[in-house]
């Protein structure tokens, strides 16, 4: 029961009727007569390519990008480009952050020690990723290229569009089921955590106790703390517990909300699952569940999120 005095049954009957649309927000996948459209959205990248004989490095330069998707509600993203060599996804290398803008100027150079005789069974891939410091990097387009096609007795400069990339493989952490209600008039934002499903296995046993920490965050700083009960044994938690935070209007496009699930430990350090985050200034999901939160005021949305890792958070770079 909510403090409005809504019920809610599991699991999540009304999902579907408020599930956001996302073709507006993401670039779509489709068929062959859609390509040439879906590579537009995406972008374009403007790259060198060239080979020091004498200290046995591949040179790549990343120079600049136009047009790339915009994955923030703002409608901008802010880019910055991972450079790897495959089947070697280990050695990397990552431009710098660039704040709010869909044409970036990159200009950064980086080297890949390889001897020449191995340059052609090797695939140079430059993603293209929308930075956020609250959830996941979403990637907004990937260039791959054959070393074996090039030719490196020269310099090469050369513009490519971007692909859409392919997803990630990751450990599956568990998703969790939770609904957002705002209401303007008076300020008040309501998180309920309805349930979580499949979650990774914690305790030797092959079950775990899992809780829910909600923070509320301005600033990157975590500004409220509310936590759920512990289930015991279990990896498929219920609660439907309610947590309210005031959230004046001029501020609700500045704060986010982050949820930890963590297993607790009687005799050790709790120990944290996953977590997701939703807000204005976070992409995919998270900004999608926040979007439609606003859109409907006085409205519960529910909606599932994926468990992401809850390992480091990069600092956001300063503009």
């Amino acid at each position: 029961m909510t403090p409005s005095g809504e019920e809610f049954t599991r699991p999540c009957p009304w999902l579907p009727k408020v599930q956001p649309e996302v073709e507006e927000l993401e670039p779509a996948l489709s068929g062959p007569g859609q390509q040439v459209a879906e590579k537009h959205e995406l972008g374009r990248l403007q790259y060198s390519l060239d080979y020091d004989f004498q200290s046995g490095q591949l040179l790549v330069g990343i120079l600049q990008a136009e047009g790339l998707a915009a994955l923030d509600l703002g409608g901008s993203s802010d880019p910055y480009v991972r450079v790897y060599l495959l089947p070697d996804k280990r050695r990397r290398h990552e431009t710098k952050v660039h704040r709010q803008t869909l044409n970036p100027h990159f200009g950064e150079t980086f080297a890949f020690k390889v001897p020449y005789v191995e340059l052609g069974g090797r695939i140079l891939v430059m993603a293209v990723y929308d930075f956020d410091r609250f959830s996941r990097n979403d990637a907004i387009g990937e260039v791959r290229v054959p070393m074996s096609s090039v030719d490196l007795g020269r310099p090469v400069l050369a513009w490519r569009e971007l692909q859409a990339a392919p997803k990630e493989e990751q450990e599956k952490l568990g998703d969790i089921c939770f609904s957002l209600r705002y209401v303007p008039t008076a300020g008040k934002l309501t998180v309920i955590v309805l349930e979580a499903k499949n979650l990774k296995k914690m305790d030797v046993g092959g079950l775990s106790d899992p809780y829910v920490k909600v923070h509320l965050l301005q600033g990157g700083k975590k500004m409220r703390k509310k936590k759920t009960t512990i289930k015991k044994n279990t990896l498929n938690p219920y609660y439907n517990e309610a947590f309210s935070f005031e959230v004046p209007c001029d501020l609700v496009q500045k704060v986010q909300v982050e949820l930890t699930v963590l297993d607790y430990d009687k005799l050790g350090k709790n120990e944290a699952i996953g977590r997701v985050a939703v807000g204005a200034a976070v992409g995919g999901a998270g900004l999608r569940h926040w979007a439609d939160m606003l859109a409907n005021p006085r409205r519960p949305i529910a909606q599932w999120h994926s468990l992401r890792p809850p390992d480091r958070v990069r600092p956001l770079p300063v503009p």
